[in-house]
């Protein structure tokens, strides 16, 4: 969890407080299935796209509406939307935010695209996250008390880094990619 938990932690705290209402693209891949554990051990109401196979491991995390990411947004008035995908995946995120609302990607070159499509209606913002103490305690707290729970969706030798990276760029994993060293 040394990058993915903090990038999920801030791209749900850091952008806009403690959100009654978040959204996350990518929610069942290696950042989004944390960052959707974390919005609800925070009481948040949460909403997710994925494929609709993997609605059902949402649920288990914890999402309270899982949208299939092929489908045009069918909610509405969402405080905070993590983008956890980049790309034009966050222009479908934007009907979904409240006006004065915060779209958080992790992709830092989506931004100005983003912030034109958003015409002043919402804030866009990257994410660049480095981990701290603070923030891995309250993770580690999170974890301990059963309410984060990183998934490992396939674990690679260090050989095969590349497979494993070819994997992470097709956007349908369920949890993270491991390399064991």
């Amino acid at each position: 969890m040394t990058f993915a938990g903090p990038v999920s932690a801030v791209g749900f705290a850091g952008a806009a407080g403690l959100a009654g209402a978040v959204g996350f693209d990518g929610a069942a891949g290696g950042v989004g299935h944390l960052a959707v554990q974390i919005a609800a051990a925070r009481g948040a109401w949460v909403a997710g796209t994925s494929s609709a196979a993997k609605h059902g491991f949402l649920r288990e995390l914890g999402i309270d509406e899982a949208l299939d990411r092929d489908e045009p947004v069918v909610v509405g008035d969402v405080d905070v939307v993590l983008d956890a995908v980049g790309g034009e995946v966050g222009l479908g995120a934007l009907p979904a935010l409240r006006d004065g609302g915060v779209l958080v990607t992790v992709s830092g070159s989506s931004v100005p695209g983003l912030v034109e499509a958003a015409a002043g209606r919402v804030r866009v913002a990257g994410i660049l996250v480095e981990p701290d103490r603070v923030g891995m305690q309250a993770l580690a707290a999170l974890a301990a008390e059963g309410k984060l729970r990183p998934q490992v969706e396939r674990t690679f030798p260090l050989e095969e880094a590349g497979a494993a990276h070819a994997l992470g760029e097709q956007g349908r994993t369920r949890g993270k990619l491991v390399l064991r060293v």
